[in-house]
């Protein structure tokens, strides 16, 4: 599951403008590729410098733009309750399959408190709903236990896990039953993280290397561990680069350089800095994304 960019006309900006041609065509780039689902306007998509109404139109054009063709993933989650609630609510009038939802971030709430945030969202939007871990962004460690919990609440239907620990993969298949979706949310681990039982990864490489990703998964969804980790060994670089400055800049730059995206993004991310451009771009060459 690709955790897709937000195209944007050239520029580095508070507004630069989105950019909805370049969208429609980074979704048929998608659908082409094998992309399982989209998950539109997460952390890769740069929610936090859309305002609420840009937020659920980038949602219904990618939902309009997808066509029912593969399921699409709003990314809806906020560190008050009542606005989380709302963006969800937005998705669902939007037409989005589910909803991912960060833990709340800055404000660190107790384990109790996620439980109350979670369950008071699920209760008040019915559309089905994935929680998101990732304290690295958020100083905030959802831990197994309460993810447990919440999987009794019927439209929690899984958890992106964005710790690389893998080890957390046997707690959660342990407690929360077959059902419940575990998705990795750290690229460099999630071949091992589906080897060791989880379902999927929802991927910043997957933007420029969808195909890989997918195949990948595939192989290590069937028990395939030489193959799944053969075909991780092409794309491992770009686990890494694509994070050498915070995501998405990175990504962005490598989408640009795939002629698939202009070189936009907002303040207060910037282009990324000269100095990675040979990393990246090596990267994107073992991977096969350029020639």
């Amino acid at each position: 599951m690709v955790a897709i960019a937000t195209p944007m006309q050239t520029g580095v900006a508070p507004d630069t403008p989105l950019d909805n041609d370049a969208l429609a065509a980074l979704i048929e780039f998608h659908i082409r590729n094998d992309t399982d689902a989209i998950v539109a306007v997460g952390t890769t998509g740069e929610s936090a410098t859309l305002d609420t109404q840009e937020h659920s139109d980038v949602i219904r054009r990618i939902v309009k733009l997808v066509d029912g063709r593969i399921p699409v993933i709003a990314g809806t989650g906020a560190n008050s309750t009542s606005e989380a609630i709302h963006l969800t609510q937005a998705a669902r009038g939007a037409g989005a399959d589910a909803c991912l939802l960060v833990t709340p971030y800055y404000n660190k709430p107790t384990q109790e408190g996620l439980y109350q945030h979670y369950k008071a969202v699920a209760e008040a939007v019915d559309i089905p709903q994935i929680l998101y871990n990732v304290p690295g962004r958020t100083a905030c460690d959802m831990l197994p236990e309460t993810v447990v919990r919440l999987s009794d609440i019927d439209n929690i239907i899984g958890v992106k896990e964005a710790t690389a620990d893998i080890d957390r993969v046997d707690a959660l298949r342990a407690g929360c039953g077959e059902d419940f979706l575990i998705l990795s949310g750290d690229d460099a681990t999630a071949c091992d993280f589906i080897l060791r039982g989880g379902h999927g990864v929802i991927s910043v490489t997957a933007n420029v290397a969808p195909k890989a990703m997918h195949d990948m998964c595939v192989a290590a969804a069937a028990g395939e561990a030489d193959r799944a980790r053969a075909i991780d060994a092409t794309i491992a670089g770009l686990h890494e680069k694509l994070f050498v400055e915070a995501n998405p800049i990175p990504v962005k730059w490598a989408l640009h350089r795939m002629g698939l995206i202009e070189a936009g993004i907002r303040l207060p991310l910037t282009w990324l800095s000269a100095q990675f451009h040979d990393e990246v771009l090596m990267a994107m060459r073992s991977a096969g994304c350029i020639e």
